[in-house]
């Protein structure tokens, strides 16, 4: 088995005030990170083929390294992804999904070092079903939210989901006309007919029924 290390620090300096506690020292240093995933892989018996690593913070989900992850597990150059953390892989759930859908895909493990995940196993592999499960339902719910949306704004007039504006008027042509004949301006016989000026220059130049 080849495995791929992937490592996220959020900086290489310490913060002002920041206390030396273990999850800050493992925000900063790689190598509190890389040990224990080598070790890891070493029981495994596996060999890493190689270890990315970003120094960026971890609401960037676009990090060169992680990129080049995913580019190279395209090209099936190592069999397994082992991290850290899920949150110094990626910065959702969603994020999260996707990319063990897309590692599931081409056949590739993966592996949370402290999270105990592990889909090359039976256990790890319930435990995706489960993740990916529950992120479909929230993927559900979106949708239907959405649809729901559009249809009471296409019942309401419009299609499009933006707020609806003044409704339309029905508009008489003879309501307008003797308006219009007493000299009164577009926008002053829109406000006396409570209707908007193309409504209302509309009904005076059709013969029809109400607009």
């Amino acid at each position: 088995m080849r495995a791929a290390l992937y490592l996220r620090v959020s900086t290489t300096k310490k913060r002002p005030r920041q206390k030396d506690s273990d999850a800050a020292i493992c925000e900063q240093n790689p190598e509190v990170q890389e040990a224990p995933l080598r070790e890891l892989a070493q029981r495994r018996g596996w060999t890493i083929e190689r270890v990315y690593t970003d120094r960026a913070s971890g609401a960037k989900e676009k990090r060169a390294a992680l990129l080049e992850l995913m580019d190279d597990a395209r090209r099936r150059r190592f069999d397994a992804v082992i991290v850290f953390r899920f949150d110094r892989f990626a910065r959702s759930v969603k994020q999260l999904v996707i990319a063990l859908e897309e590692f599931h895909s081409l056949g590739i493990d993966f592996v949370s070092h402290q999270e105990a995940l592990d889909t090359s196993t039976p256990m790890g592999k319930a435990m995706f079903t489960i993740i990916a499960a529950m992120a479909e339902l929230e993927r559900s719910v979106i949708r239907e939210r959405v649809v729901a949306g559009l249809d009471y704004a296409r019942a309401n007039g419009t299609k499009s989901g933006r707020p609806i504006g003044r409704p339309r008027v029905p508009l008489h042509r003879d309501q307008v006309v003797p308006l219009r004949d007493d000299g009164l301006s577009w926008r002053q016989i829109a406000a006396r007919l409570d209707a908007s000026r193309s409504a209302v220059r509309r009904a005076f130049h059709s013969p029809l029924d109400p607009l």
